[in-house]
């Protein structure tokens, strides 16, 4: 397994929630995000580029226990970004459900989300009735 992907799970919810993945580079994001998704009851898995977000992806399918949604964060200096990754899992799942995570609204993948693969998109910093309205929308 990719050495940026969580060693295992973050947060684990009531069955029947949804399973999600976040890929996101910055600590602070990931610290707050894991804990309101648990405390929403999603079980939760992360990872630090997507690169290891694809890895933890195929791991899961393989293992009989997909995520129902991958939230990825666009830019990531000095890793793979939402863009290319959600172009890495179309080619590996087609169906695959992700929301676009960015703090720059008015970026063309952020404004155009769906021609990119994306079913939803989410501006940074979150607010969590939008946070889990989109997850109730998209599970």
């Amino acid at each position: 397994m990719h050495p940026d992907v969580s060693p295992a799970i973050c947060g684990v919810g009531m069955a029947g929630k949804g399973k999600i993945l976040l890929m996101d580079d910055e600590q602070i994001i990931l610290d707050v995000t894991l804990e309101v998704l648990t405390f929403l009851e999603y079980e939760v898995m992360f990872a630090r580029d997507g690169a290891a977000a694809f890895d933890l992806y195929k791991h899961e399918k393989e293992a009989g226990a997909p995520f129902d949604l991958v939230i990825l964060d666009l830019s990531v200096p000095e890793g793979l970004g939402g863009k290319d990754t959600i172009a890495l899992l179309k080619s590996y799942d087609p169906a695959v459900k992700a929301i676009v995570s960015s703090g720059y609204s008015h970026d063309p993948v952020v404004q155009n989300y769906l021609q990119y693969g994306f079913s939803g998109r989410l501006s940074k910093p979150y607010k969590i009735n939008n946070l889990k309205a989109i997850l109730e929308q998209l599970i």
